[in-house]
């Protein structure tokens, strides 16, 4: 069994967007089984909802298909985790479910761009004792190069 990871949308979001950048090697990674990724409705909902944006669907040319194929794999591939809202322990609340997703999907690692995530030391230091360690897709790519997942 491959390790459990939650992606945080901001990484899917820059992995459909930009198909050359890190985010991408991340989106790869998980489409040749080389992690698990733990997802919950609430940040399949996030994610359609900021792919759809008319700003971002005019700059980038998306199609309700693209979009709407994206998530359908991402919810079918990804390992689905109810959610209840019932955890508090980020700064930002509406992160509080992407930490959620990890807790309850028993996820590894936390792989965001989120500063209120990353560079949060009590909440990385709080989810250590959960059995969660938050990387950037820096850190993610470096473990994925050297097998160390």
């Amino acid at each position: 069994m491959a390790v459990v990871v939650l992606v945080d949308t901001n990484v899917w979001v820059s992995a459909f967007l930009n198909p050359r950048g890190s985010p991408a090697r991340i989106r790869k990674a998980w489409y040749a089984g080389r992690f698990d990724a733990v997802m919950s409705a609430p940040l399949l909902e996030e994610l359609a909802d900021v792919l759809a944006r008319p700003r971002i669907v005019r700059k980038y040319g998306l199609s309700t298909k693209e979009i709407e194929q994206f998530i359908r794999l991402l919810g079918q591939g990804g390992i689905p985790v109810p959610v209840t809202g019932s955890l508090r322990e980020c700064r930002d609340p509406d992160d509080d479910v992407v930490l959620e997703t990890a807790v309850a999907g028993k996820a590894k690692y936390v792989v965001t761009r989120d500063d209120d995530i990353k560079r949060d030391e009590d909440l990385i230091a709080r989810l250590s004792t959960r059995g969660v360690v938050v990387l950037s897709v820096r850190q993610f790519l470096e473990k994925l190069e050297r097998g160390d997942l």
